[in-house]
């Protein structure tokens, strides 16, 4: 059987995630390739609650929210990511570990080491087999982010923070260059789908 992979795409707000990663399935899928769309927080019915609750009410501890985010993904990997891969299906999913360790990691201060433990017996082994980090300008992405409307709390953040995330995320793709690749996000939808699908097969040798 092929093997299932796990593919994250990683951002600060309105860099484009969403419609990338659903681009990226479609075109996956166009190869031949079974894949499954999702997201966090979120992709299954208790995940989705959880998400609910975290982007709606902030929890008065910062502990809370970190443990929230991490009993969605344990029940999201159990649910959907786990069965599919096994499977030999590949997942494609709009943030994962990335964004926790940007978001209560480098935001809200919870300590890397107690992140890392709780991925060890949450995550583990389904961390990413490539992630894609999408950077763009904070104060486009926020632009972009407002428009769209329906924000939550961290779309209304200020630009400070926005560049704290920005740069959360630019730091773990220098960490961790083997897993991720950063993706320009200023460029047209069409020209960053056509930089994720060479991404894609070159990592995984498939004819793009």
């Amino acid at each position: 059987m092929t093997p299932g992979r796990l593919i994250t795409l990683e951002g600060g707000e309105g860099s484009g995630k969403s419609t990338q990663a659903s681009r990226l399935v479609d075109d996956l899928r166009s190869q031949g390739i079974e894949a499954v769309l999702t997201r966090e927080p979120g992709g299954v019915p208790l995940a989705e609650q959880i998400r609910d609750l975290i982007l709606n009410t902030r929890p008065a501890a910062s502990t809370a929210e970190f443990l929230l985010f991490a009993a969605a993904r344990a029940e999201h990997i159990a649910e959907l990511i786990k069965p599919v891969i096994e499977l030999g299906q590949w997942v494609v999913c709009d943030r994962y570990i990335d964004s926790t360790r940007v978001y209560q990691g480098e935001l809200s201060s919870i300590p890397a080491e107690l992140i890392s433990a709780v991925e060890t017996h949450t995550v583990a082994p389904y961390f990413p087999d490539l992630t894609l980090m999408l950077d763009l300008n904070p104060a486009i992405g926020r632009e972009r982010a407002l428009m769209r409307g329906d924000t939550n709390r961290y779309d209304q953040a200020e630009a400070q923070v926005h560049e704290t995330i920005r740069q959360g995320f630019l730091d773990i793709a220098a960490r961790e260059p083997d897993r991720c690749v950063v993706i320009d996000a200023s460029e047209s939808e069409a020209d960053i789908a056509g930089q994720i699908s060479r991404v894609v097969a070159r990592r995984f040798g498939l004819s793009g």
